[in-house]
């Protein structure tokens, strides 16, 4: 059994988002932003109210935030998301952090949420935690991650084609597994352990459109940090037979130059009591 390692997990992940700003914008923007409205429903997000965006990445959550009124700030461990998001979205206020210690006080904030930042995060407990500590009584938290591998198309394409022709158990720093929340029972003890109260699941359907042929190989290789350490990791024949099996689970989805992959998210959200 593999033994957990939080810290160099964490700065195997932060040193991955310092280089790939611009290609996931790229790769996976055009998805994760399909998550962003109904992640705002579920932390009640509207009017003039203070919310916190945690693990901002690129930006997208805090924009739509500021959309319906909120005063919006985006945190985020990587300096070169920040500085992506900043570019963005001018006028909004981003700031360095770590969603498992953040830089703000106690109870600043009516809502906040976290768009599938949680999946790479090496102690997701004290996000959780932490995500408590700065609401107010009363505010909402939500926060997205991917339905199991057997629903969302994409990251089962690659991980059947990994345990076909490569090698899964791969020499990098041991995170929490990657569908842990992918289990919407864990999402409601994730909640409740930190704190909140009257928790809720719920499906959102996505769809993925890459370029037809090696679009999800390229997207999967350069734009993710976990998953393009495991394809870096294979040996060149095998990453060659990864790469042409990933083109062969997508042919199904093809809609002309394009695939059209599943990718449905579960949102997650809680209310901090107050009391």
């Amino acid at each position: 059994m593999s033994v957990l390692e939080p810290d160099k997990f964490r700065d195997f992940e932060q040193a991955g988002w310092e280089k790939i700003p611009a290609s996931y914008h790229d790769a996976f923007g055009a998805l994760t932003v399909q998550a962003i409205e109904p992640l705002l429903d579920a932390a009640a997000v509207k009017g003039r109210i203070n919310f916190l965006d945690i693990a901002t990445g690129p930006g997208y959550v805090a924009a739509a935030a500021a959309k319906r009124g909120a005063t919006a700030l985006g945190v985020d461990f990587s300096p070169a998301m920040v500085a992506q998001a900043r570019q963005l979205h001018p006028g909004i206020d981003f700031r360095e952090g770590d969603a498992e210690k953040l830089p703000v006080g106690d109870g600043l904030f009516d809502a906040a949420a976290m768009n599938f930042g949680i999946l790479h995060l090496g102690r997701p407990e004290k996000a959780l935690l932490e995500a408590y500590r700065v609401l107010r009584g009363g505010g909402r938290f939500a926060f997205s991650v991917w339905a199991p591998p057997q629903e969302t198309i994409g990251f089962g394409i690659v991980l059947r084609a990994v345990d076909l022709h490569g090698e899964p158990r791969v020499d990098l720093p041991q995170g929490p597994p990657f569908f842990r929340y992918s289990d919407p029972d864990e999402c409601v003890r994730g909640l409740i352990g930190a704190g909140f109260e009257s928790p809720a699941v719920t499906k959102v359907s996505q769809v993925w459109r890459l370029p037809a042929g090696d679009g999800l190989f390229h997207a999967m290789k350069e734009s993710t940090v976990r998953t393009a350490g495991l394809l870096r990791a294979q040996k060149p024949a095998a990453l060659e037979k990864n790469r042409h099996a990933m083109r062969v689970g997508s042919v199904r989805y093809g809609r002309g130059d394009w695939v059209d992959l599943p990718m449905p998210a579960l949102i997650a959200s809680a209310v901090k009591p107050d009391r």
